[in-house]
């Protein structure tokens, strides 16, 4: 075998590397998502809407759930829950209240985007109502109060007795192509002039 034979080779091997290296970090993204899925290590909740129905309340256990809320660097809103944290028996359906407000000057369409720790704990937190489920569009100076409706499926394991809900909020303005057809159903009314 030559020295240029040998070359050739080589090179060949280093190109199918190099291809099979940028092909592996494509499939990373979904792998990963796969991952988390499987061990339910990811915090992420559902994206729909779940459906209640009567179960068993279990008032022997009690879980204490904890709401943080935060804003993404350059989104201007006040972005709060009215309650930072609640006791909550597995089976018992919740509801509890988050309070927005848009100080900027036009109006904005916002989306919250939830994560649950531990991880482990979002495959229980059931939401049959959330205003994270739609974007909310809110005109400027308007605040509304949003809702989140939940219970915590009796399977929880044991083990677990207290998790914490975030919810972080982007500002999705530039993406939003319906702001001025869909209100905001939570929006707060504005006075009406001189009232």
């Amino acid at each position: 075998m030559t020295q240029a034979n040998a070359n050739n080779k080589m090179v060949i091997k280093l190109v199918v590397i190099v291809f099979g290296m940028f092909g592996f970090g494509f499939a990373l993204v979904p792998l990963y998502d796969v991952f988390c899925d499987v061990t339910g290590i990811n915090g992420k909740t559902e994206n729909t809407a779940a459906v209640y129905e009567s179960i068993e309340i279990d008032e022997s256990r009690e879980i204490t759930v904890e709401f943080i809320t935060r804003t993404n660097t350059g989104m201007p809103w006040e972005f709060r829950a009215q309650t930072s944290r609640m006791k909550v028996h597995p089976g018992e359906l919740n509801t509890v209240s988050f309070y927005v407000r848009n100080p900027a000057s036009s109006n904005m369409m916002a989306q919250a985007i939830p994560s649950v720790s531990p991880g482990m704990a979002a495959l229980y937190l059931n939401k049959t109502e959330c205003f994270c489920f739609n974007q909310q569009p809110l005109n400027a100076g308007a605040e509304a109060y949003m809702p989140m409706q939940f219970y915590v499926d009796p399977q929880l394991p044991e083990d677990i007795s207290y998790f914490t809900v975030q919810y972080t909020l982007f500002d999705v303005t530039a993406r939003a192509s319906d702001m001025k057809t869909k209100p905001n159903p939570y929006m707060v009314p504005q006075p009406e002039s001189g009232k």
